[in-house]
């Protein structure tokens, strides 16, 4: 069967594997989608790998993911979706830019975070 269910499972996200988001992105498409002929590349197709799974997630490293998924690389992240303009929101896009510079935004790190919290079938533990 093509898309069975993969219960209770035991899937470790490794920190040292990548620094950037592309790198995240060839982690989990490594890890959720080995015999799938295409990868993850944004925010809402990783939530979508996520339905159907079922068990613990372990972030090994996540306190280096932490920073490199953090304000830098998330001001970059809005900017370059404001500078390519469509399909992107510009004014949702621009007040997350704002938020984050302010210091009340999520970071990518907090973000990917809290997509694997959203999944109730998920346990997610940081190393």
């Amino acid at each position: 069967m093509e898309n069975e269910i993969h219960n209770n499972k035991m899937t470790v996200i490794n920190g040292s594997h990548f620094s950037a988001l592309e790198g995240f992105y060839d982690e989990v498409s490594e890890l959720f989608m080995k015999d799938e002929d295409w990868k993850v590349g944004t925010l809402d197709g990783f939530d979508d790998i996520l339905y159907g799974f079922q068990g613990e997630i372990i972030w090994k490293k996540s306190e280096k993911s932490k920073q490199d998924l953090g304000f830098e690389l998330t001001k970059v992240f809005y900017e370059n979706k404001i500078k390519q303009g469509k399909p992107f929101n510009i004014e949702i896009i621009q007040q997350k830019l704002d938020d984050l510079i302010a210091g009340n935004g999520q970071t990518l790190f907090e973000i990917l975070v809290e997509i694997l919290e959203s999944h109730k079938n998920i346990t997610l533990i940081l190393e």
